[in-house]
């Protein structure tokens, strides 16, 4: 069963096309990767999604109900959640008073249910040994680690996933994907936006690429990866 559906979104600032008649369905449970060049159009995707930006045309669905009017937080009640591809954590916080915000604000849990999702998140990110130290003092595969339980402790249905590899050493790499899977495996549905293509197939079972704000292809990852289209637009390979 779909969880979310975008029907025909369009978005323009000015002269300038940002998303192009946007339409696909995301199954529940579902891992989608998000592939493009630079200005394809994958930042626009997500705030579309999430409700930073309102769509110039189309319709965003959510669990059978249409969420196009919804502003970010109805839409984070609603069980969207976002990483974001530079972490931003409360530096001088500990990294579980960190997730407890997350759990507390975005969650609405208080007491010791913050408490004991925060705890859980943290296991699941693979963050509980760093509970107690600084968000600021820890190195950069665990602020991307802490940015992923952040998004988490709201509990969402669906979690966007905004280029959390990106930086991170061909090991650190590995590493995040092994987590992203347990996320997964959870049953969360996940959208990630990553050009770092081997770690996304690694996950997703499909992938979406987008070109100049429209959808280019979509489809089994290996298959969409030897589109001759794809490989000129975004590998920069020749389509003969």
């Amino acid at each position: 069963m779909p969880i979310l559906a975008l029907d025909h979104l369009s978005k323009r600032y000015g002269s300038l096309q940002v998303a192009d008649d946007v339409s696909f369905v995301l199954d529940e449970g579902e891992a989608l990767g998000v592939i493009g060049p630079n200005g394809a159009g994958k930042t626009t995707l997500f705030n579309l999604i999430a409700g930073g930006v309102r769509p110039d045309a189309g319709r965003i669905e959510f669990d059978g109900r249409e969420i196009t009017a919804l502003p970010p937080h109805a839409r984070g009640r609603a069980g969207i959640a976002r990483s974001y591809q530079i972490p931003n954590p409360f530096q001088q916080m500990t990294v579980f008073e960190n997730v407890m915000v997350g759990a507390t604000f975005a969650g609405r849990r208080i007491g010791s249910a913050a408490e004991r999702a925060s705890i859980d998140v943290l296991h699941l990110t693979g963050l509980l040994p760093r509970a107690n130290v600084l968000a600021g003092d820890v190195p950069l595969l665990a602020r991307k680690r802490l940015e992923l339980a952040r998004a988490l402790a709201a509990g969402p249905r669906l979690l966007l996933l905004d280029e959390i590899a990106g930086g991170l050493t061909e090991h650190e790499c590995r590493d995040l994907v092994q987590t992203i899977r347990r996320v997964h495996s959870t049953g969360v549905s996940i959208i990630w936006v990553e050009h770092i293509v081997h770690a996304l197939v690694s996950v997703v079972s499909r992938l979406l690429v987008l070109n100049f704000g429209r959808v280019l292809a979509e489809g089994e990852p290996l298959a969409v990866l030897a589109d001759p289209a794809v490989r000129d637009v975004y590998m920069g390979l020749p389509a003969g």
